[in-house]
């Protein structure tokens, strides 16, 4: 079966886009160019839930979305036009919030070890976990709140409460006051503080529970549903959430790719350090794309700017935000994270150290050691094969750098060395220090320029070079052609346009600098450092008509708080300041109903037009260039999605239909949605017209000459070497052109006729850039005569 040449993602919630709903979209996507239609996932999930992730029955597909026929009729309707369908699965956990939607967890609650799905999870029975061997379920406000147990006799069984929550009652346990009732289970509820939990989590998510893969009959009991898709040809391929957080990605991988099938195509969410390789021996076609993300991003990102940022964050924050205070920042937040939200299983893992390291060292030392190790772990996890020497490398710099932990260290290296347990939990806790610590934390925190700050990303690299941007995507049209490529998911801290126009300051840092100074002199904000992170994410989605709807407003307010307590600097999801977000929001307030909206809004009709010149930039980049490129839902056009909920807002297809139905490459500007609706049409058009040319094709950068010849990226893509057929083209840090224009500045094209696909302009030879980019910032040529091309 075919590789896709694109995919198109799609949010399914029950509540706004079913299945059904998708199937209405078919025939749009297929107009747009799209081949494979992208599910978020569509197995039975927690009741109401919007995203999918919390499964809570791993073998039945959602009612909410429509169930099985709907999956089967939306693949009748994608096969009828030739598209293929591609699910997102969920292996690492599954919802537990509300245990009675949860048949396999009510068992285990239940029954405890007896019960057959007890091997399913992950779960603490040890005797020394702190609560007797019981599974600690944290629910409970405090301690004190077991007297607030009841139990609820209004259902069919009866059911120990507490307010909203009910848990099951074992077989003859049902007798004496709830407290005795609650004694005899083979759980036990505790505070949220008490930094207990019974069973591995996703990330610090109670609501979220662990399952054991490596168990082949979990691995088949879970993947029965996704085996009916492969045996009846729902699907063509899948994408697996977070495979980090298992105790054996690579078995756990080796096993699905026997059950896709050789050909079904499968990337995984393997999020990658700046510079770590993904393991070539892994049976998958690549990653979901943060790391191209990076790279496209930062090629639009100005090396100029990045002293003025510096000290303006320095001034503001009273950080610089630099490599170096970005690098002592993570230490420290890892190193808080490792000993508070994931000290249960930061002492799990330690407990385990101090058994199978046949050693007497104390448990608190062992944990000092772990501690200092995860916090200094520069991946999600150092057991895949290219990375064999990161863990050698830094416990080697702990024991030189704090001689104190010379015990812990050594308990903890033998443990890993020689035990069974220590191992795998080392790895699923370094994947979790490294999530909540940097990307929930750190990147609401920095604020030199955030559009760098993404997941997988790493601010501390100020954008990067041509060279840097053209030996990533050689490195990946070589070695992972069919890997996924992104510039906007579900996870993105905020939408690739958005992230566009706030790159565009690092092309105007000192004006960016005075227009702070004017608004804080104006509307100070409460917080240095929160201050200089909300401006930025003010100026990315501030509406370029000035006009600040009760909508937007409604929006920035949630994402202001959802920041604000991530950052963890004045306020906490557990622990929120009430005064200080009272604060926020009256700030931000003063903003949109102030004088520092009019200004905002002269700053915004000025660097617009350069931040849509960079998203068409980046997006023509993501779609033309090496790996197969996602459309997120709804990015066909300008979008102004900030991190989630947010960026999962329903999309309205009736306007995009509208605009594809009436699009003409006569009255393209770079300012209108149509423009952009043009690029992804065009791309996506020519991916799927010449599919050699992309995935498996050749690739080479393309250089122009002249004075302005930097502010030129793009690159040449064909089938074998020495015969490109289409070449991508882009403008880049285009303020700077805007004021001085292209002058001399030319690109020498390949032989034959070459015609832009986006304006049906035609162009041959050595061509001043000027004429290519006469009409828009980008140009996709394509070759019209035949014959062998020399470059």
């Amino acid at each position: 079966m075919p590789l896709p040449t694109s995919t198109y993602r799609l949010q399914l919630r029950g509540d706004a886009f079913t299945l059904a709903d998708a199937t209405d979209v078919v025939d749009y996507l297929h107009d747009l160019g799209v081949t494979h239609l992208y599910l978020s996932p569509i197995l039975t999930a927690t009741d109401g839930s919007t995203h999918g992730y919390d499964v809570t029955d791993t073998s039945t597909v959602s009612a909410a979305l429509g169930g099985r026929d709907a999956l089967t009729q939306l693949h009748s309707r994608a096969a009828e036009l030739g598209m293929g369908i591609i699910v997102d699965i969920v292996p690492n956990h599954v919802g537990v919030e509300d245990p009675r939607q949860n048949a396999w967890w009510w068992d285990v609650l239940r029954r405890g070890r007896d019960s057959e799905f007890a091997t399913y999870f992950d779960i603490d029975f040890g005797a020394d976990n702190g609560v007797d061997g019981k599974i600690a379920i944290p629910v409970l406000g405090s301690a004190s709140d077991v007297g607030e147990l009841t139990v609820d006799r209004s259902e069919e069984e009866p059911l120990l409460a507490f307010y909203e929550h009910r848990f099951p009652i074992a077989d003859g346990t049902d007798s004496g006051d709830a407290q005795a009732v609650h004694d005899s289970q083979s759980y036990r509820l505790v505070s949220w503080s008490d930094g207990l939990i019974g069973y591995r989590r996703f990330f610090s998510v109670n609501g979220l529970a662990g399952i054991r893969q490596e168990d082949l009959d979990v691995f088949t009991d879970s993947h029965r549903q996704v085996a009916g898709w492969i045996e009846d040809g729902l699907i063509d391929g899948l994408r697996v959430d977070h495979p980090d957080g298992l105790a054996d990605p690579a078995g756990y991988l080796t096993e699905l790719r026997g059950l896709l099938g050789p050909d079904r195509w499968l990337v995984i969410e393997k999020i990658l350090a700046d510079g770590e390789p993904l393991d070539e021996s892994l049976p998958v076609d690549g990653t979901t794309g943060y790391d191209a993300l990076a790279a496209v991003g930062g090629v639009f990102v100005d090396p100029e700017g990045v002293h003025a940022l510096t000290a303006l964050s320095q001034v503001r924050s009273g950080i610089a935000y630099d490599s170096e205070t970005l690098h002592e920042a993570e230490l420290d937040l890892k190193t808080d994270v490792a000993r508070g939200d994931l000290s249960p299983e930061v002492r799990r893992l330690a407990r385990a150290v101090v058994r199978e390291s046949g050693t007497t060292v104390e448990l608190e030392s062992v944990i000092d050691a772990i501690v200092a190790v995860v916090a200094a772990v520069p991946v999600y996890r150092t057991d895949y094969a290219p990375l064999s020497r990161v863990l050698p490398g830094v416990v080697a710099e702990i024991g030189e750098d704090r001689p104190e932990l010379t015990a812990g260290l050594g308990a903890l290296t033998t443990a890993l060395i020689s035990g069974a347990e220590s191992p795998v939990r080392f790895d699923q806790v370094c994947g979790a220090v490294t999530a909540k610590g940097v990307e929930d934390c750190l990147f609401y925190r920095a604020n030199r320029l955030v559009s760098l700050q993404e997941v997988g990303g790493d601010p501390g690299r100020f954008g990067c070079s041509t060279e840097f941007f053209h030996l990533t995507n050689a490195d990946r049209a070589k070695r992972w052609p069919a890997a996924m490529t992104t510039l906007s998911t579900h996870d993105t801290k905020r939408g690739e346009d958005v992230r566009a126009r706030i790159g565009v300051l690092s092309q105007t840092p000192d004006l960016w600098a005075r227009c702070i100074t004017d608004w804080e002199e104006i509307a100070p904000s409460p917080d240095g450092t929160t201050g200089m992170f909300l401006w930025q994410n003010l100026f990315g989605v501030w509406p370029a008509d000035g006009v600040v709807t009760s909508s937007l407003r409604e929006r920035v307010h949630a994402y202001a708080e959802k920041a604000i307590r991530e950052a963890a600097l004045r306020t906490t999801w557990t622990d929120p300041d009430e005064e200080f977000e009272s604060a926020v929001h009256a700030w931000l307030d003063a903003i949109f109903d102030g004088a520092v909206a009019r200004s905002m809004s002269m700053l915004v009709e000025k660097l617009a037009p350069h931040g849509h010149s960079d998203a068409l930039g980046q997006k023509l980049l993501n779609l033309a260039g090496p790996g197969i490129p996602d459309v997120y839902q709804g990015t066909e056009l300008w979008e102004d999605s900030l991190v989630d909920p947010d960026n999962r807002r329903p999309v309205d297809y009736s306007v995009r239909r509208s605009m594809l139905a009436a699009s003409n490459s006569a009255a393209l500007s770079v300012d209108t949605g149509a423009a952009k609706l043009a690029v992804v049409r065009s791309a996506l058009h020519v991916r799927r017209e010449r599919p050699e040319s992309f995935v498996g094709g050749t690739y080479a950068p393309i250089v122009a000459d002249g004075t302005a010849a930097e502010h030129l990226v793009g690159f040449a893509r064909g089938p074998l070497p020495g015969n490109s057929d289409v070449i991508a083209l882009a403008t880049r840090f285009s303020l700077a052109v805007s004021e001085q224009g292209w002058g001399e500045t030319t690109v020498t094209l390949p032989d034959g006729r070459w015609r832009d696909r986006i304006t049906d302009v035609e162009h041959t030879g050595t061509v001043s850039v000027a004429e290519i980019f006469a009409s828009l910032p980008v140009a996709l040529l394509v070759r019209d005569s035949e014959g062998t091309v020399n470059q």
